[in-house]
């Protein structure tokens, strides 16, 4: 085994948790297609801007596409949020980066599940780096 890699590797991710931010939950449960939500629940595209309040969230520009990995159960007072990553041609900055988002600047194109799997969420969906 290559030893030194290994330490590396783990100096890394030390480090880059050491620069996260904890922020405040959003929700406490939250609809994913599996229960890693690593899969996609759907597609949309964008109806309008968003532009982000905070790290925990992407922009979004009228006419992307984006794909929704999980759809917060919002707790009494809050807005809808989604999970996702934004994606076009002139926005290729923003490609594979995922954050929250209101449900209600896109419009679902096509939803590649019918059941999806309520999980709790937790800090960890509401870190910043």
């Amino acid at each position: 085994m290559n030893y030194p890699l290994v330490i590396l590797l783990c100096v890394g991710l030390l480090d880059q948790t050491a620069r996260a931010i904890r922020m405040d939950k959003i929700a406490d449960s939250k609809l994913c297609s599996d229960a890693e939500c690593s899969h996609i629940l759907s597609m949309t595209k964008a109806l309008d801007d968003f532009i982000a309040p905070d790290c925990r969230f992407i922009n979004i520009k009228k006419g992307q596409m984006v794909y929704v990995y999980s759809k917060l159960i919002p707790a009494e007072g809050n807005g809808v949020f989604w999970s996702g990553s934004a994606y076009s041609e002139r926005y290729v900055d923003q490609m594979g980066r995922i954050g929250y988002f209101p449900a209600v600047v896109v419009k679902e194109t096509h939803v590649f599940t019918d059941s999806p799997v309520q999980m709790p969420t937790t800090d960890m969906d509401f870190y910043c780096d």
